[in-house]
C-alpha cells in the first residue's frame, strides 16, 4: 500500500490537481485536515471508503490509522490544504512512515499565495520592481523562527512577502517591515483565498491592523506585502519584446501580415 500526501489547493474544490482528485477517488482510506480542506473534495472518495477528519487527532492517532490501513493493504489519501511542502506538517508524518517502513508519495497542490494572486489578477514579480517572492511566517506561541529568518532580516530584500500564520501579529509585522518598505507600502490581506466567503483587504502597512480589526479577521488569512501590489508603471518584460532575441525567436522577427486568399489558395485550385 501507499500513502499519498495530496495538496488540496487553497480552498476552491476545483483547484485540486487532476492527479490528486483521481487518487482520492480510488483510495479506500481518506484522512483529511477538515478545518482547511473543503468537504466537496473528500466527497469524491469511493463508496464505502473510510473518510476521517484529522483536525482533532494528534500525530500518534493519525499514524495508527495509517498502520491499520497498511495491515489491510489499503492505500491512503492523506489530504492537506494548499501544497504539502509549505507549513503542511507532512515531514514529521513522513519521518514516522520511514521508521515503520510504509511507502508514500507527495502530490503537489496550489499554494495559498498563488491562489490569492490569481484572484487578485496580479503577478508577484514585476520587472525592476520585485523578482523574488519570500514565503514565510512570524514567531508565535507554537514555535519561533530560526535565527536569520526574522522579518527584520528578510525585509531588507525588498522582495514580495507572503506571510502565513501571522494575522494576530500585525503590530510586529509593521514594526519589522516599515523601515524597509515604508508605511505606505501596499498590503493585501487575503482571508480564505478562493473559498466562497473569501475576502481581500487592500491597504498598507500603516493601516492594515485597523482594517483587519474592522473586518474581525482572526485566522485563516495571508498577509501579502510589497510594491508589486500597487505598481502599474513597471517596465515591460523582455520576454515578448520584438527586439529581444532568444533561442525560440530571432531579434526583430515579426509574423508577416495576413493576405487575402487568392485563387491558388482555394481548395481544388
Amino acid at each position: 500500500m501507499t500513502v499519498y500526501f495530496i495538496g488540496a489547493g487553497p480552498g476552491a474544490p476545483d483547484l485540486i490537481t487532476v492527479r490528486g482528485l483521481k487518487l482520492i477517488e480510488r483510495c479506500p482510506v481518506c484522512l483529511y485536515a477538515g478545518s482547511l480542506v473543503p468537504e466537496e473534495i473528500v466527497a469524491a472518495a469511493p463508496e464505502g471508503a473510510q473518510v476521517m477528519d484529522t483536525a482533532s487527532m494528534h500525530l500518534d492517532e493519525i499514524i495508527a490509522e495509517i498502520e491499520k490501513a497498511s495491515r489491510n493493504g489499503d492505500d491512503v489519501a492523506r489530504v492537506h490544504s494548499g501544497d504539502p511542502s509549505i507549513y503542511g506538517a507532512t515531514a514529521e508524518q513522513m519521518r514516522r512512515l520511514d521508521e515503520i517502513g510504509i511507502a508514500y508519495e507527495v502530490v503537489p497542490g496550489v499554494p495559498a499565495f498563488a491562489g490569492a494572486a490569481a484572484r487578485l489578477n496580479t503577478e508577484l514579480t514585476l520587472p525592476e520592481i520585485a523578482q523574488t517572492v519570500i514565503v514565510t511566517r512570524t514567531g508565535m506561541k507554537a514555535s519561533g523562527m530560526p535565527e536569520g529568518e526574522q522579518l527584520e532580516i528578510l525585509g531588507q530584500s525588498g522582495a514580495t512577502l507572503a506571510i502565513h500564520l501571522s494575522i494576530r501579529n500585525l503590530v510586529y509585522v509593521r514594526e519589522a517591515l516599515e523601515p524597509f518598505y515604508g508605511a505606505d507600502c501596499p498590503v493585501v490581506i487575503a482571508y480564505r483565498a478562493t473559498w466562497p466567503d473569501e475576502l481581500y483587504i487592500k491597504t498598507n502597512l500603516a493601516e492594515m491592523k485597523d482594517r483587519v480589526r474592522e473586518a474581525k479577521i482572526t485566522r485563516t488569512a495571508l498577509i501579502l506585502v510589497g510594491p508589486v501590489f500597487g505598481e502599474v508603471n513597471f517596465r515591460e518584460s523582455a520576454l515578448y519584446d520584438a527586439d529581444y532575441a532568444h533561442v525560440l525567436r530571432n531579434k526583430g522577427k515579426k509574423k508577416p501580415p495576413a493576405r487575402p486568399a487568392g485563387p491558388s489558395d482555394r481548395p481544388g485550385q
